[in-house]
């Protein structure tokens, strides 16, 4: 089982952006430990978000890293500047939108009779087409012509257009929603606070100096 994390930076200043890469490289950690596997499968402009994919059992795991994230570390770039919290929001996404497959053989076409121009005769021939696609439901009535093999091929190629259309639809708002996660960063209340890890170095930079000996 996999699922998508789409973690952006909003709006936030720089910093935020930078957070978001200290984020997902503590992220991909994390789930390393866990015995899951992880992939960037695409970027935001100017790096400023970051879908993940996490494979394996993932639901829990994923989850602890829904919502907003703070990384909390002094400004890399403004020294002195007061701020150490810098959030991120990180929401479940959906890049695998379905396309509906087209197939005669799921639609049903009986012949059917319907009024307007042509007279008794193209009623009484029952040339007009009823057809059903019934995987979707949808359905198309056409009575253009005059045959019945013109009528049934024209109702194929509409419900093949319409289906189409569909599936165009349904990426727009599944692009339309992946981008208003970026508009929902909320700031405070993290439900994560990750801090940089100290290193050898950064413990040995922190001990107090030795006593002097006296003389």
């Amino acid at each position: 089982m996999s699922v998508h994390l789409l973690l952006s930076a909003g709006r936030g200043p720089r910093e935020c952006t930078w957070a978001l890469a200290e984020l997902v490289r503590r992220l991909e950690t994390e789930a390393a430990a866990a015995g899951l596997r992880t992939e960037r499968v695409a970027t935001g402009p100017g790096n400023r978000s970051v879908v993940v994919r996490i494979d394996g059992q993932a639901g829990d795991f994923a989850n602890a890293w829904t919502g907003t994230l703070c990384w909390q570390a002094p400004s890399p770039y403004r020294p002195g500047h007061g701020r150490k919290n810098w959030y991120v929001t990180s929401q479940p996404c959906s890049l695998d939108v379905p396309h509906t497959v087209f197939r005669e053989d799921d639609v049903d076409v009986v012949a059917t009779r319907t009024g307007g121009p042509g007279g008794q005769h193209r009623n009484k021939a029952s040339t007009a087409v009823r057809a059903t696609h019934r995987p979707s439901g949808l359905v198309v009535v056409v009575d253009t012509e005059r045959q019945f093999g013109l009528n049934r091929r024209i109702a194929l190629r509409l419900l093949r257009d319409r289906l189409a259309s569909g599936d165009a639809a349904a990426e727009r708002a599944a692009v339309t929603a992946r981008w208003r996660v970026h508009d929902g960063l909320v700031r405070g209340d993290p439900v994560r606070v990750e801090r940089p890890v100290a290193t050898a170095s950064d413990r040995r930079g922190t001990r107090p100096p030795r006593p002097a000996r006296g003389r």
